[in-house]
Protein backbone atom coordinates (compact mmCIF):
# COMPACT_ATOMS: atom_id res chain seq x y z
CA UNK A 1 0.00 0.00 0.00
CA UNK A 2 1.19 3.19 -1.16
CA UNK A 3 1.39 5.25 1.98
CA UNK A 4 2.78 8.16 1.10
CA UNK A 5 -0.54 9.50 -0.89
CA UNK A 6 -1.94 10.07 2.98
CA UNK A 7 -2.51 13.80 2.69
CA UNK A 8 0.85 15.95 1.58
CA UNK A 9 4.14 14.90 3.13
CA UNK A 10 6.71 17.28 4.07
CA UNK A 11 9.55 16.88 6.65
CA UNK A 12 7.74 18.37 9.05
CA UNK A 13 4.65 16.16 9.15
CA UNK A 14 6.37 13.11 8.44
CA UNK A 15 6.35 11.86 11.54
CA UNK A 16 2.82 13.01 12.26
CA UNK A 17 1.57 10.88 9.33
CA UNK A 18 3.61 7.27 10.40
CA UNK A 19 1.98 8.01 13.48
CA UNK A 20 -1.24 8.38 11.90
CA UNK A 21 -1.42 5.39 9.81
CA UNK A 22 0.61 3.24 12.48
CA UNK A 23 -3.01 4.24 14.55
CA UNK A 24 -4.61 3.20 11.57
CA UNK A 25 -3.38 0.12 10.76
CA UNK A 26 -4.23 -0.83 15.18
CA UNK A 27 -7.51 0.23 14.83
CA UNK A 28 -8.15 -1.89 11.99
CA UNK A 29 -6.57 -5.10 13.02
CA UNK A 30 -8.46 -4.09 16.42
CA UNK A 31 -11.59 -4.16 14.12
CA UNK A 32 -11.35 -7.41 12.12
CA UNK A 33 -10.22 -9.27 15.32
CA UNK A 34 -13.64 -8.18 17.28
CA UNK A 35 -15.44 -9.08 14.08
CA UNK A 36 -14.13 -12.39 14.38
CA UNK A 37 -14.84 -12.69 17.86
CA UNK A 38 -18.28 -11.42 17.55
CA UNK A 39 -19.15 -14.18 15.05
CA UNK A 40 -17.54 -16.93 17.05
CA UNK A 41 -20.35 -19.53 18.61
CA UNK A 42 -17.98 -19.89 21.79
CA UNK A 43 -18.53 -15.74 22.14
CA UNK A 44 -22.42 -15.80 21.25
CA UNK A 45 -22.64 -18.07 24.10
CA UNK A 46 -21.22 -15.86 26.15
CA UNK A 47 -24.17 -12.53 26.78
CA UNK A 48 -21.59 -10.51 28.74
CA UNK A 49 -18.59 -11.28 26.47
CA UNK A 50 -20.50 -10.60 23.16
CA UNK A 51 -21.95 -7.53 24.62
CA UNK A 52 -18.71 -6.19 25.21
CA UNK A 53 -17.14 -6.89 22.03
CA UNK A 54 -20.07 -5.64 20.78
CA UNK A 55 -19.58 -2.47 22.62
CA UNK A 56 -15.69 -1.74 21.62
CA UNK A 57 -16.56 -2.57 18.27
CA UNK A 58 -19.52 0.23 17.91
CA UNK A 59 -16.91 2.86 19.61
CA UNK A 60 -13.94 1.78 16.44
CA UNK A 61 -16.38 1.06 13.59
CA UNK A 62 -16.48 4.50 11.88
CA UNK A 63 -12.36 5.49 12.38
CA UNK A 64 -12.02 1.35 10.43
CA UNK A 65 -14.54 2.02 7.78
CA UNK A 66 -13.72 5.25 6.73
CA UNK A 67 -9.98 3.73 6.81
CA UNK A 68 -11.37 0.92 4.33
CA UNK A 69 -12.92 3.82 2.32
CA UNK A 70 -9.35 5.48 2.04
CA UNK A 71 -7.50 2.21 1.41
CA UNK A 72 -9.70 1.17 -1.52
CA UNK A 73 -9.46 5.02 -2.92
CA UNK A 74 -5.88 5.08 -2.75
CA UNK A 75 -5.57 1.86 -4.88
CA UNK A 76 -7.75 2.88 -7.07
CA UNK A 77 -6.08 6.45 -7.32
CA UNK A 78 -2.63 4.81 -7.87
CA UNK A 79 -4.07 2.03 -10.63
CA UNK A 80 -5.62 5.07 -12.65
CA UNK A 81 -2.14 6.87 -12.44
CA UNK A 82 -0.39 3.62 -13.12
CA UNK A 83 -2.84 3.01 -16.28
CA UNK A 84 -2.51 6.41 -17.73
CA UNK A 85 1.64 6.26 -17.52
CA UNK A 86 1.49 3.42 -20.03
CA UNK A 87 -1.22 4.20 -21.72
CA UNK A 88 -0.50 5.31 -25.93
CA UNK A 89 -3.75 6.31 -26.21
CA UNK A 90 -3.76 10.46 -25.69
CA UNK A 91 -7.44 10.72 -24.70
CA UNK A 92 -7.39 7.27 -22.78
CA UNK A 93 -4.47 8.96 -20.63
CA UNK A 94 -6.08 11.99 -20.34
CA UNK A 95 -8.97 10.71 -19.45
CA UNK A 96 -7.25 8.12 -16.66
CA UNK A 97 -5.26 11.23 -15.04
CA UNK A 98 -8.38 13.25 -14.41
CA UNK A 99 -9.86 10.37 -13.19
CA UNK A 100 -6.68 10.14 -10.72
CA UNK A 101 -7.06 13.31 -9.58
CA UNK A 102 -10.36 13.66 -8.97
CA UNK A 103 -9.46 10.35 -6.31
CA UNK A 104 -6.83 12.30 -4.98
CA UNK A 105 -8.91 15.06 -3.98
CA UNK A 106 -11.12 12.48 -2.15
CA UNK A 107 -8.72 10.92 -0.65
CA UNK A 108 -7.51 14.59 0.77
CA UNK A 109 -11.41 14.61 2.20
CA UNK A 110 -10.98 10.93 3.54
CA UNK A 111 -8.09 11.88 4.96
CA UNK A 112 -9.58 14.94 7.08
CA UNK A 113 -12.39 12.55 8.36
CA UNK A 114 -9.42 10.21 9.38
CA UNK A 115 -7.94 13.31 11.56
CA UNK A 116 -11.19 14.54 13.14
CA UNK A 117 -12.00 10.59 14.13
CA UNK A 118 -8.61 9.73 15.38
CA UNK A 119 -9.13 12.75 18.13
CA UNK A 120 -9.55 11.99 21.66
CA UNK A 121 -13.11 11.75 22.49
CA UNK A 122 -14.40 12.81 25.64
CA UNK A 123 -15.52 9.77 27.66
CA UNK A 124 -18.12 11.15 28.95
CA UNK A 125 -19.53 12.04 25.58
CA UNK A 126 -22.65 9.54 25.64
CA UNK A 127 -24.01 10.01 29.02
CA UNK A 128 -26.72 11.67 30.12
CA UNK A 129 -26.25 14.54 32.90
CA UNK A 130 -26.94 16.28 36.03
CA UNK A 131 -27.88 19.82 35.21
CA UNK A 132 -27.83 22.49 38.25
CA UNK A 133 -29.65 26.26 37.42
CA UNK A 134 -28.96 28.64 40.29
CA UNK A 135 -29.55 32.15 40.18
CA UNK A 136 -27.04 34.34 41.03
CA UNK A 137 -26.73 38.41 41.00
CA UNK A 138 -29.83 40.06 40.22
CA UNK A 139 -31.74 38.62 42.86
CA UNK A 140 -35.45 38.27 41.78
CA UNK A 141 -35.05 38.57 38.58
CA UNK A 142 -32.29 36.22 38.20
CA UNK A 143 -34.28 33.73 39.66
CA UNK A 144 -36.73 34.65 36.82
CA UNK A 145 -34.00 33.84 34.53
CA UNK A 146 -33.08 31.07 35.75
CA UNK A 147 -36.79 29.72 35.08
CA UNK A 148 -36.26 30.70 31.45
CA UNK A 149 -33.32 28.42 31.15
CA UNK A 150 -34.81 26.00 32.70
CA UNK A 151 -37.70 26.09 30.22
CA UNK A 152 -35.51 26.42 27.06
CA UNK A 153 -33.52 23.53 28.04
CA UNK A 154 -36.43 21.60 28.13
CA UNK A 155 -37.90 22.28 25.13
CA UNK A 156 -34.58 21.36 23.33
CA UNK A 157 -34.47 18.02 25.05
CA UNK A 158 -37.91 17.72 23.87
CA UNK A 159 -36.72 18.44 20.28
CA UNK A 160 -33.98 15.94 20.90
CA UNK A 161 -36.11 13.11 22.32
CA UNK A 162 -34.11 13.11 25.87
CA UNK A 163 -36.43 12.85 28.95
CA UNK A 164 -35.84 15.71 31.43
CA UNK A 165 -36.75 14.82 35.25
CA UNK A 166 -36.82 17.24 37.89
CA UNK A 167 -34.76 16.10 41.25
CA UNK A 168 -35.06 19.54 43.40
CA UNK A 169 -36.56 22.84 43.39
CA UNK A 170 -36.39 25.54 45.18
CA UNK A 171 -38.90 28.54 44.04
CA UNK A 172 -39.89 31.89 44.18
CA UNK A 173 -42.80 33.48 44.87
CA UNK A 174 -42.47 35.86 40.97
CA UNK A 175 -42.33 31.88 39.55
CA UNK A 176 -38.74 32.05 39.38
CA UNK A 177 -36.73 29.50 40.49
CA UNK A 178 -33.77 29.83 42.95
CA UNK A 179 -32.41 26.91 42.13
CA UNK A 180 -33.31 23.79 39.58
CA UNK A 181 -31.41 20.35 39.48
CA UNK A 182 -32.76 18.17 37.16
CA UNK A 183 -32.03 15.27 35.08
CA UNK A 184 -31.62 14.83 31.62
CA UNK A 185 -31.62 11.15 30.17
CA UNK A 186 -30.30 10.11 26.80
CA UNK A 187 -27.98 9.11 24.24
CA UNK A 188 -25.10 12.28 23.91
CA UNK A 189 -26.60 14.09 26.02
CA UNK A 190 -23.41 14.89 27.42
CA UNK A 191 -21.93 15.53 24.09
CA UNK A 192 -24.14 18.21 23.38
CA UNK A 193 -24.63 19.91 27.06
CA UNK A 194 -21.54 20.12 28.08
CA UNK A 195 -20.16 23.00 26.99
CA UNK A 196 -23.48 25.56 28.86
CA UNK A 197 -21.72 25.33 32.36
CA UNK A 198 -20.34 28.39 33.13
CA UNK A 199 -22.15 31.66 34.25
CA UNK A 200 -25.16 32.78 31.85
CA UNK A 201 -25.61 36.81 31.86
CA UNK A 202 -28.70 38.52 30.99
CA UNK A 203 -29.41 42.06 29.93
CA UNK A 204 -33.17 43.00 30.24
CA UNK A 205 -35.78 45.11 31.61
CA UNK A 206 -37.43 43.14 34.54
CA UNK A 207 -41.17 42.55 35.19
CA UNK A 208 -41.01 44.77 38.03
CA UNK A 209 -38.69 47.83 36.76
CA UNK A 210 -41.11 50.93 36.41
CA UNK A 211 -38.55 52.95 34.64
CA UNK A 212 -37.91 51.12 31.72
CA UNK A 213 -34.08 50.72 32.83
CA UNK A 214 -32.56 47.48 31.59
CA UNK A 215 -30.86 45.50 34.53
CA UNK A 216 -28.17 42.96 34.30
CA UNK A 217 -28.38 39.44 35.97
CA UNK A 218 -26.52 36.43 36.38
CA UNK A 219 -27.50 33.06 36.62
CA UNK A 220 -24.89 29.73 36.60
CA UNK A 221 -25.48 26.42 35.08
CA UNK A 222 -23.43 23.34 35.72
CA UNK A 223 -23.47 19.90 33.89
CA UNK A 224 -22.53 16.76 35.41
CA UNK A 225 -22.38 13.33 33.85
CA UNK A 226 -24.23 10.38 34.84
CA UNK A 227 -21.27 8.10 35.81
CA UNK A 228 -22.34 4.13 35.77
CA UNK A 229 -22.57 2.62 39.10
CA UNK A 230 -19.44 1.13 39.35
CA UNK A 231 -17.45 4.39 38.91
CA UNK A 232 -18.49 5.84 42.35
CA UNK A 233 -18.86 3.56 45.17
CA UNK A 234 -20.39 4.79 47.75
CA UNK A 235 -20.54 3.63 51.73
CA UNK A 236 -23.67 4.13 53.43
CA UNK A 237 -21.54 4.84 56.97
CA UNK A 238 -19.88 8.03 55.08
CA UNK A 239 -23.81 9.43 54.71
CA UNK A 240 -26.14 11.23 56.75
CA UNK A 241 -29.73 11.22 55.91
CA UNK A 242 -32.46 13.09 56.90
CA UNK A 243 -36.04 13.72 56.38
CA UNK A 244 -37.93 16.72 56.46
CA UNK A 245 -41.03 18.62 55.06
CA UNK A 246 -40.74 20.74 52.42
CA UNK A 247 -41.59 24.83 53.35
CA UNK A 248 -42.01 28.06 50.94
CA UNK A 249 -43.23 28.73 47.35
CA UNK A 250 -43.74 25.79 45.17
CA UNK A 251 -47.79 25.01 44.58
CA UNK A 252 -48.30 21.57 43.53
CA UNK A 253 -44.63 20.43 43.73
CA UNK A 254 -44.55 20.82 47.46
CA UNK A 255 -45.07 17.55 49.63
CA UNK A 256 -47.21 18.13 52.89
CA UNK A 257 -45.48 14.82 54.20
CA UNK A 258 -42.34 13.97 55.31
CA UNK A 259 -40.72 12.55 52.09
CA UNK A 260 -38.22 15.52 51.41
CA UNK A 261 -34.55 13.76 51.79
CA UNK A 262 -31.29 15.49 52.27
CA UNK A 263 -28.22 13.50 52.19
CA UNK A 264 -24.90 14.74 52.95
CA UNK A 265 -22.11 12.75 51.87
CA UNK A 266 -19.91 12.98 55.61
CA UNK A 267 -16.11 13.18 53.79
CA UNK A 268 -16.78 15.46 51.40
CA UNK A 269 -19.30 17.57 52.82
CA UNK A 270 -21.50 17.44 49.72
CA UNK A 271 -24.92 18.14 50.43
CA UNK A 272 -28.25 16.73 47.85
CA UNK A 273 -31.29 17.18 48.43
CA UNK A 274 -34.83 16.01 46.53
CA UNK A 275 -38.12 17.15 47.32
CA UNK A 276 -40.04 16.34 43.94
CA UNK A 277 -41.73 12.97 45.04
CA UNK A 278 -44.47 12.16 47.10
CA UNK A 279 -42.67 9.15 47.38
CA UNK A 280 -39.37 9.32 50.25
CA UNK A 281 -38.21 5.91 48.35
CA UNK A 282 -38.16 7.75 45.07
CA UNK A 283 -36.52 10.79 46.41
CA UNK A 284 -33.70 9.12 47.85
CA UNK A 285 -33.07 7.44 44.61
CA UNK A 286 -33.00 10.66 42.88
CA UNK A 287 -31.05 12.12 45.45
CA UNK A 288 -28.21 9.52 44.95
CA UNK A 289 -28.29 10.01 41.57
CA UNK A 290 -27.31 13.69 41.85
CA UNK A 291 -24.85 12.47 44.70
CA UNK A 292 -23.56 10.18 42.46
CA UNK A 293 -22.94 12.48 39.54
CA UNK A 294 -21.52 15.40 41.83
CA UNK A 295 -18.79 12.25 43.44
CA UNK A 296 -17.94 11.58 40.02
CA UNK A 297 -17.20 15.72 39.26
CA UNK A 298 -15.41 16.06 42.85
CA UNK A 299 -12.66 13.11 42.37
CA UNK A 300 -12.33 13.87 38.44
CA UNK A 301 -11.84 17.46 38.99
CA UNK A 302 -7.78 17.11 39.16
CA UNK A 303 -7.13 15.12 36.50
CA UNK A 304 -10.17 17.78 34.35
CA UNK A 305 -8.07 20.16 35.37
CA UNK A 306 -4.57 18.63 34.13
CA UNK A 307 -6.16 17.63 31.30
CA UNK A 308 -7.79 21.00 30.30
CA UNK A 309 -4.63 22.77 31.04
CA UNK A 310 -2.51 20.38 28.87
CA UNK A 311 -5.11 20.74 26.09
CA UNK A 312 -4.55 24.04 23.50
CA UNK A 313 -8.30 24.22 23.58
CA UNK A 314 -10.53 26.44 26.00
CA UNK A 315 -13.97 25.62 24.73
CA UNK A 316 -16.30 23.08 26.83
CA UNK A 317 -14.04 23.38 29.79
CA UNK A 318 -16.92 23.49 31.25
CA UNK A 319 -15.44 26.06 34.21
CA UNK A 320 -18.55 27.82 35.97
CA UNK A 321 -17.29 31.00 37.22
CA UNK A 322 -16.25 31.50 33.21
CA UNK A 323 -18.73 34.12 32.21
CA UNK A 324 -19.83 32.49 28.79
CA UNK A 325 -22.79 33.97 27.67
CA UNK A 326 -25.04 36.86 26.88
CA UNK A 327 -28.68 37.08 26.35
CA UNK A 328 -29.62 40.68 25.73
CA UNK A 329 -33.51 40.82 24.89
CA UNK A 330 -33.65 44.27 24.01
CA UNK A 331 -31.50 43.51 21.04
CA UNK A 332 -33.41 39.79 20.02
CA UNK A 333 -29.44 39.27 20.76
CA UNK A 334 -27.36 36.04 22.07
CA UNK A 335 -23.31 35.52 22.08
CA UNK A 336 -21.30 33.28 23.12
CA UNK A 337 -18.32 35.01 24.38
CA UNK A 338 -15.96 31.78 24.04
CA UNK A 339 -16.31 31.38 20.27
CA UNK A 340 -17.14 35.02 19.72
CA UNK A 341 -20.67 34.08 17.56
CA UNK A 342 -23.51 36.34 17.93
CA UNK A 343 -27.25 35.23 16.99
CA UNK A 344 -30.01 37.78 16.66
CA UNK A 345 -32.92 35.14 17.16
CA UNK A 346 -33.09 35.10 21.10
CA UNK A 347 -37.02 34.82 21.17
CA UNK A 348 -36.61 31.14 18.88
CA UNK A 349 -33.18 30.48 21.15
CA UNK A 350 -35.07 30.87 24.16
CA UNK A 351 -37.81 28.40 22.86
CA UNK A 352 -35.28 25.61 22.79
CA UNK A 353 -33.41 26.53 19.11
CA UNK A 354 -30.26 26.03 20.59
CA UNK A 355 -28.42 23.32 18.73
CA UNK A 356 -27.09 25.58 15.94
CA UNK A 357 -24.62 27.28 18.99
CA UNK A 358 -24.28 24.18 20.42
CA UNK A 359 -22.72 22.85 17.19
CA UNK A 360 -20.79 25.90 16.81
CA UNK A 361 -18.71 25.21 19.93
CA UNK A 362 -18.50 21.76 18.95
CA UNK A 363 -16.95 22.50 15.66
CA UNK A 364 -14.57 25.39 17.82
CA UNK A 365 -13.13 22.79 20.23
CA UNK A 366 -12.86 20.30 17.24
CA UNK A 367 -10.49 22.98 14.94
CA UNK A 368 -8.57 23.70 18.12
CA UNK A 369 -7.72 20.26 18.84
CA UNK A 370 -6.76 19.88 15.01
CA UNK A 371 -4.73 23.03 15.37
CA UNK A 372 -2.76 21.95 18.60
CA UNK A 373 -2.29 18.67 16.86
CA UNK A 374 -0.50 20.33 13.98
CA UNK A 375 2.07 22.30 15.92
Amino acid sequence: MAHENLGELTPANFVKKVYMLKKLDDILDKYNKLSAEMADPVVIAQPEKWTQCAKEHAEISEAAEKYLEYKKTEKEMNDDFAAAESESDAEMREMLTEEGYALKEKLSRIHDELRILLLPKDKNDDRSVVMEIRGGAGGDEASLFAADLYNMYCRYADSMRWKTEIVDLSETELGGMKEVVFTVSGKGVYSKLKYESGVHRVQRVPETESQGRVHTSTVTVAVLPEPEDVEVEINEKDLKIDTYRSGGAGGQHINKTESCIRITHLPTGIVVTCQDERSQIKNREKAMKVLKSRLYDHYNSKYQSDYAENRKSQVGTGDRSERIRTYNFPQNRVTDHRIGVTLYSLDSFMLGDIGGMLESLAIAEREKLLASEAE
